[in-house]
């Protein structure tokens, strides 16, 4: 008796029956831990059951704009950011909303804060997020650092893009063009690491440095070959 006792807790996922009625008991904890408990990782976690489980995307927008907006919980404004921007869920599309929704989920921290910083730095320098609608360099960069210095690649390169090219604002300056290009060549950037690779090689706005820019050149080359590679494990995976 005692065995079957233990295997109690097992869910048989090949029994139909079994998986609905524990899906539907997910559902009522994470609707008690949320409404009840008035616990806001509750509330995320329903709103993600009720896309990702029941594909109610008008229940989850509810929810997520609920925990976002009274409870500041930083994932449920990154995930509502991310339906504001394409209107999902019965909500419009609209940037502006989206904006602040990353820029909460930004200054708040926790798991999506920095993809919610480099979204905020995106509609900044972009100019759809903004009021006045005018693409902000100056306010894109200060949030593509926040994501950079968490280790965010494409932050980091679009910052060396700032400064490669320059902006209202901000001097072109190529020695930080070339530092923010090697940190997201270090954190995987292959195009950064392209860039960089040339600006060794043509010595622009650095010392000429042939070693190094063969360096790179490989760096970008390895990291080409490792996501090919990926792709493909991904599709023949079966």
């Amino acid at each position: 008796m005692e065995a079957d006792g233990e295997m109690a807790g097992l869910i048989n996922f090949e029994d139909e029956e079994e998986v609905k009625e524990y899906l539907d008991n997910l559902g009522v904890e994470f609707s008690f831990q949320c409404y009840k408990e008035k616990d806001p990782d509750g509330c995320h976690r329903l709103a993600e059951y009720l896309e990702g489980v029941k594909k109610n995307f008008e229940g989850a927008a509810k929810v997520l704009k609920e925990n976002c907006e009274k409870n500041l919980h930083s994932e449920s404004c990154y995930k509502l950011g991310a339906y504001y921007v394409t209107g999902k869920g019965g909500l419009p599309a609209d940037l502006k909303t989206a904006y602040n929704c990353f820029l909460k989920s930004c200054e708040k921290g926790g798991k999506k804060s920095i993809d919610a910083c480099h979204n905020t730095g995106l509609l900044a320098h972009d100019g759809r997020g903004n009021d006045d609608e005018k693409p902000n360099a100056l306010l894109a960069r200060d949030y593509y650092s926040k994501a950079c210095d968490g280790g965010f690649a494409p932050s980091c390169f679009n910052l060396s893009a700032i400064y490669l090219q320059g902006a209202p604002g901000i001097p072109k300056d190529m020695n930080q063009a070339l530092e923010y290009s090697l940190k997201a060549c270090d954190l995987g950037h292959i195009w950064a690491c392209a860039n960089a690779s040339r600006m060794y090689k043509l010595g622009d706005g650095v010392e000429k440095d042939d070693a190094k820019a063969e360096t790179l050149k490989n760096r970008a080359k390895d990291l080409h070959k490792e996501q090919q590679a990926a792709t493909r494990s991904l599709t023949f995976g079966e």
